[in-house]
């Protein structure tokens, strides 16, 4: 493996961790059964699964259409930029009034569809793996493109594995918004650092 392909799956690995970490009604779906030790493999199992699905459509689709539509990029780019900045701020809003992260109920229905359905019914899935994550491939190059899917959907599968089966260990840490409020300024940063990334790969 070569520094160009290194760098590439490391940008994925990168990218993945910081999109897939935020707080969501997934992340705390996951955590919830993590802790209460109910059906965990196979909540992960979906969840990473259809991440993997999602990256894959991200980096083929969305690098098909910058190849065959290069002045596409700088439209995509700037919408994918704008994003991540919105999503920065956005976190950083969030850490002025941290909560501690509840995951105590029990969850009602079928874990699986449960599963299913906070994942594949959450628009920001779209934005964050189709889009966002299809868009920072395309600056790896048509190659290098897939080594950056391979980072997200390795940091997809480590994030639900750990955040499924490692809940219980980390509940009493995972409880003080002090912790979500840390959490949340990371987020915010590396969003903001993500942008200027992207830009400058393109303009």
């Amino acid at each position: 493996m070569n520094t160009t392909t290194t760098a590439a799956v490391l940008s994925g690995l990168l990218s993945g961790f910081t999109l897939i970490i935020a707080i969501g009604a997934q992340n705390a779906f996951v955590l919830r059964q993590g802790i209460s030790r109910d059906r965990v493999g196979v909540v992960v199992a979906i969840c990473a699964i259809s991440d993997l699905l999602l990256i894959v459509a991200g980096v083929l689709g969305v690098g098909a259409l910058v190849e065959s539509r290069p002045g596409l990029l700088r439209v995509i780019t700037g919408a994918g930029a704008a994003y991540l900045v919105w999503f920065g701020i956005r976190s950083l809003l969030s850490a002025r009034h941290p909560q501690a992260l509840s995951a105590s109920a029990p969850a009602r229905g079928s874990a699986a569809l449960t599963a299913v359905a906070l994942t594949w019914l959450n628009p920001h899935v779209y934005l964050d793996t189709v889009l966002m994550l299809g868009n920072l491939s395309t600056a790896h190059g048509p190659t290098g493109r897939w080594w950056f899917g391979l980072g997200a959907g390795v940091a997809s599968v480590v994030w639900f594995s750990a955040l499924g089966y490692a809940a219980h260990l980390a509940s009493r840490w995972l409880a003080r918004p002090r912790t979500w409020q840390v959490i949340e300024v990371l987020i915010g940063l590396v969003m903001f650092a993500l942008a200027a990334m992207l830009l400058r790969s393109t303009f």
